[in-house]
């Protein structure tokens, strides 16, 4: 059985609508040739399928996911809609008193409030007085902090807390045990999510999960999850494990079909907007004075540096989490003084002064533009006077970087196309937008969007999403919206709407 396909009467992108249509010859899981449409005479064995104008391009991938947690989102109560904490203790309310209320002694577990504009503090015992001896466990929407009521609070070894908010790494220990689902089943929703996102045109995702996710994903991978493939991430805590057993960055894994391989070397610095724990030069408005008053630092430069230096001597290359300007900075310092490359993930706030240093020295900046579109209104208020150097994805781009796009899903929808939209067009939900001259154009984004890939080329692997529109004109709700007719991963269908 020949594993060679022909696209035929396919554009790329750029073009004139009345340019000549081409054609792809995919053999042994890579484009092998690509010619004028009707050039390339298939072999009887060799499947053709027609395209008929529609766009092809490299196949997608989000470089910032937590898979673990994507899937767990779509099983639990969504408070992305809740303006206080009254709304959202009405939530939890009605779905206790619901058809949907978890059985007897297990916790209910929300997801996506975001407390930062709330006129109403989040406090345990406004969980209370919905929930009784319920446990609850409430997560934010950037993962960063979680309320509980003095039930869930008991259960997770802080009775007594005087408000039941959780950060940090506080809220990692609880959302750690939220995860334990019998691994069949949390691996069938990981399985959906994967099918997903391959309908999006995605055909890879760096998993970030803060877990050890070289056993999850193998054992995925071999049940049959086959839709993407992924790069996983190490955290500090299972560095000695990972060196034990000889991993590096960029080291394929036996026995997962070429679908897997071990990613970057992951540690998170400082906090997050939204929790008031973005580690910054100027103090927050309304903590003055206060302890952590310009947020937290997780992992001071101390011991970042022989934390990185560790790392990369065993071979992994550093993508470390800064969000704060202040943050953003010592890590840059961190990378300068070992002399190292790696990325910054999420580099949110970045002084004026630092945007140059990124390409000097050969640190790629792992960004998630829908995050501006979801914190502008909080961005405005926490920080007042910054936001031309906020989310600032021109001036990194006009300063040399090296852009990765992503999600942060679940903070984000795991949807390049939405991500591309909001690089774009900077503005959702009819808004105007947002710092417009921070912007970046279709073709930078999507170049961002595609591994390093801008275009297909021959001898490239056939990762392929094909669409109904040009990207590189699209209007900026048409991007967000993008029809996917297909998507193949090493010339192999993962995604299939052609028919």
């Amino acid at each position: 059985m020949t594993d060679s396909l022909l696209l035929a009467g396919a554009r790329l992108p750029g073009g004139a609508l009345d340019d000549p249509l081409v054609d792809l010859l995919i053999e042994g899981g890579v484009v092998a040739k690509i010619a004028p449409s009707g050039d390339l005479v298939a072999a009887a064995d060799v499947r053709v399928v027609d395209l008929d104008g529609r766009y092809a391009i490299p196949g997608l991938w989000d470089k910032h996911v937590h898979a673990t947690q994507w899937a767990l989102v779509s099983r639990r109560l969504d408070l992305s809609e809740t303006a206080s904490a009254a709304d959202v203790a009405l939530l939890v309310g009605d779905r206790l008193r619901g058809a949907l209320a978890p059985a007897a002694g297990e916790t209910l577990v929300g997801h996506g409030f975001r407390d930062g504009l709330w006129p109403d503090a989040p406090d345990r015992r406004l969980l209370d007085a919905v929930a009784g001896t319920r446990p609850v466990v409430l997560v934010s929407a950037d993962l960063h902090c979680c309320w509980l009521n003095s039930a869930a609070l008991s259960l997770h070894g802080h009775e007594g807390h005087p408000s039941g908010l959780l950060r940090e790494e506080e809220c990692f220990a609880v959302t750690r045990t939220l995860g334990l689902v019998e691994p069949t089943v949390l691996d069938g929703w990981v399985h959906d999510a994967a099918a997903a996102a391959a309908a999006r045109g995605v055909v890879g995702v760096v998993d970030l999960e803060m877990a050890w996710n070289l056993d999850d994903w193998t054992r995925r991978i071999r049940s049959g999850t086959t839709s993407l493939r992924v790069r996983f991430g190490v955290y500090p805590q299972h560095l000695d494990r990972a060196i034990e057993l000889g991993l590096a960055t960029g080291q394929p894994v036996e026995g997962t079909r070429g679908l897997l391989e071990v990613g970057p070397f992951k540690v998170i610095t400082d906090g997050s907007l939204n929790t008031r724990t973005a580690y910054c030069f100027d103090e927050y408005p309304g903590l003055e004075g206060l302890e952590n008053s310009r947020g937290l630092l997780t992992v001071p430069y101390d011991e970042l540096v022989p934390l990185l230096g560790r790392a990369t001597e065993a071979g992994f290359v550093p993508a470390v989490h800064a969000i704060g300007d202040h943050a953003n900075r010592l890590v840059l310092d961190a990378f300068a003084e070992l002399g190292v490359g790696g990325s910054v993930e999420h580099a949110q706030l970045v002084a004026d002064s630092d945007f140059s240093r990124f390409a000097e020295l050969g640190v790629t900046a792992g960004v998630q533009p829908e995050h501006a579109m979801d914190d502008r209104d909080v961005a405005d208020l926490y920080w007042s006077g910054r936001t031309s150097r906020a989310f600032a994805l021109r001036s990194l781009l006009d300063a040399g970087a090296e852009l990765a796009l992503g999600s942060d899903a679940p903070v984000a929808t795991l949807d390049p196309w939405m991500t591309m939209a909001a690089a774009v067009g900077r503005a959702r939900d009819g808004r105007t937008p947002w710092h417009p001259e921070q912007s970046i154009s279709r073709q930078d984004a999507l170049a961002a969007s595609c591994d390093g890939r801008s275009t297909l080329e021959a001898d490239s692997p056939a990762d392929i999403a094909v669409v109904e529109l040009d990207p590189f004109s699209a209007s900026v709700d048409d991007l967000r919206r993008m029809p996917v007719a297909a998507t193949l991963l090493a010339g192999r269908f993962t995604h299939d709407a052609l028919s």
